[in-house]
């Protein structure tokens, strides 16, 4: 490494602190035009449909939110996850700053990037915390972060490297499998029935419109699983499973199957035990803490199923930071060395790692798998401070506003706007 000073950029989507958060995390969230994603004659509506939806949408967040505790651990999680793995890298002799970067709560990537400019980080090593890549995932952070290293000249001069899958690494699928053999024998199944439970894999869903342009989630999703299986198997673990997909929100077609289908479908085929793995995720928050602890298990009891258990997600386990770790050691001398000519894509030469998705700079990735790339909104932080009478005011206007223009769009256009926001975010049940 010499003198240069090294960075690792830990990208993950953030989450309210409390339950005065909720809106403003809403707000941000749904002011991305990757989570609404309107046509073009109306996408100057998209503050003020992201005021409405929040609006909507936050008393049903912040019962999720309450339930668990009032507020989101994962940013917790996430800072202890860079202190750990700060320490891990320094072990292996590589003197590093670790940084935080959420897209929609703080610490906001602009945060993140202001403290690696002041830092005088040299060398950047790009790490989601997303074992599979997704455009529906990193994209969004990835084209933030490439603004921010375009717009600024002392970060133009940082040079970097993305690493932006890792669910193939031995370290990741050996703490997976560890973590599921330890749930197998923790007591809370019948130990005479261990070889009947059936791992239940849940990934978070996308929808099939991006697999279909190009996005390879899927792909890696499956393979990632058939290697934590594997490894199951080399330690006489031959249970059956079965991946599924949660979260999916909204009128149109995700991937499939669907969590909750595949679970009514594994008790009525006669399964009665049931270990759900959290496959994508990677810190406890509300989709593991909420969606998988309470309303799965909930619709697991209610189809027949008996026993039921969880795998933890990793958070700081020794074993995944210390292959994190690894990675980051192993990508450091990509850094600032990938060459890429204008249109070309990146080369599976660039790594010895067997991802589908290998190591690049921000804008090859982008250019590879986010040709769409749409104009980002900068996170809004007067509800930090707490709402004014004033404000309460100018929000309703607002939010009155955006529903009278909806409602013009509606008439002329003959296309149920409302109606799928309102489904896309939960509020009412999708149409069969």
């Amino acid at each position: 490494v010499g003198q240069e000073r090294v960075g690792v950029l830990l990208l993950n989507l953030g989450g309210p602190d409390s339950l005065e958060d909720v809106q403003p995390f809403l707000y941000n969230l749904f002011a991305d035009p990757d989570i609404i994603r309107l046509p073009s004659p109306v996408q100057f509506l998209q503050p003020t449909i992201a005021q409405l939806v929040s609006t909507l949408r936050a008393p049903k967040s912040r019962e999720g939110y309450e339930s668990i505790g009032g507020g989101s651990p994962l940013r917790r999680i996430t800072e202890e996850q860079a202190a750990a793995l700060r320490d891990s890298l320094c072990a292996k002799g590589i003197n590093a700053h670790t940084y935080v970067a959420m897209r929609y709560w703080f610490p906001f990537t602009e945060e993140a990037m202001a403290a690696v400019k002041r830092d005088g980080i040299t060398q950047l090593v790009v790490l989601p915390l997303y074992p599979q890549f997704s455009v529906s995932t990193s994209g969004s952070s990835l084209r933030l972060l490439e603004r921010l290293l375009k717009e600024d000249p002392v970060l133009t001069r940082v040079k970097h490297v993305v690493i932006p899958s890792w669910y193939q690494r031995p370290g990741y699928v050996r703490a997976m499998a560890d973590l599921i053999v330890a749930e197998l024998t923790s007591g809370a199944f019948p130990q005479d029935q261990l070889d009947e439970v059936e791992i239940f894999f849940s990934a978070h869903g996308v929808p099939v419109s991006y697999i279909e342009e190009g996005d390879p989630y899927k792909e890696e999703m499956e393979e990632c699983v058939q290697l934590v299986m594997a490894e199951l198997q080399r330690r006489g673990v031959a249970n059956s499973h079965t991946l599924a997909y949660q979260s999916r929100v909204g009128p149109v077609e995700w991937l499939k199957p669907y969590t909750d289908d595949s679970i009514r479908e594994l008790a009525n085929s006669g399964v009665r035990s049931l270990l759900a793995v959290p496959i994508s995720f990677v810190s406890e928050h509300i989709e593991t803490l909420e969606e998988i602890d309470c309303e799965y298990r909930e619709l697991a009891e209610e189809s027949g199923i008996e026993h039921w258990g969880r795998v933890p997600a990793l958070n700081t386990n020794p074993t995944f930071i210390d292959d994190l770790a690894d990675a980051v050691a192993e990508a450091l001398p990509y850094v600032g060395s990938l060459q890429r000519s204008a249109g070309a894509s990146i080369t599976s030469s660039l790594t010895s790692s067997d991802s589908l998705v290998p190591l690049g700079e921000v804008d090859a990735l982008l250019e590879t798998y986010d040709r769409d790339r749409k104009a980002l909104p900068p996170p809004v932080l007067m509800w930090k401070w707490g709402w004014t009478k004033s404000a309460e005011t100018w929000n309703g206007r607002i939010a009155m506003l955006a529903l009278v223009l909806i409602l013009l769009l509606e008439g002329t256009t003959g296309r149920g706007v409302i109606n799928n926001l309102l489904q896309v975010h939960h509020l009412m049940p999708p149409a069969n």
